[in-house]
């Protein structure tokens, strides 16, 4: 494999890295929006429940409002349940963002420190045929 082909599959590798953490980064957002809908919604579910306390009248209307209560608490249990599942499948995709973010730092350090070897190595070739010239024109000269 030439310098010219390693260095292109290696850009290619890095720009498939720089999609992977942009596309896991969209992801971690839309799960971060996720979770501030849950936590919205579970306070106005806690609200509602609290708001329907017994303010007197008939004993049928004070049953209608206990039962409500009892809705709204298990909808809002129900609800924390699931903002648990939801942080932890959050934190996976932090995880997977964070360690994705690394391999794609990794690889273009690796691709700038070639692109430097292979510039090194150009410029060595460039002064040694230089060197190579006033050698000749010296001995012409002489």
């Amino acid at each position: 494999m030439s310098e010219r082909q390693r260095l292109r599959s290696l850009g290619r590798l890095v720009d498939l890295q720089s999609r992977k953490v942009d596309r896991l980064s969209a992801d971690v957002a839309e799960k971060r929006a996720t979770r501030e809908r849950f936590l919205r919604n579970l306070s106005t579910l806690e609200k509602l429940a609290h708001s329907s306390g017994p303010i007197g009248g008939s004993p049928v209307l004070a049953m209608n409002r206990a039962g409500y209560k009892q809705a709204m608490l298990r909808m809002a249990a129900t609800h924390r349940l699931d903002l648990t599942l939801h942080e932890s499948q959050l934190a996976l995709s932090q995880r997977e963002l964070v360690d994705a973010a690394r391999r794609h730092e990794a690889l273009d350090q690796v691709l700038q420190r070639e692109h430097s070897t292979v510039r090194h190595v150009t410029k060595v070739k460039e002064q040694k045929h230089q060197d190579e010239l006033a050698s000749q024109v010296w001995w012409r000269n002489k």
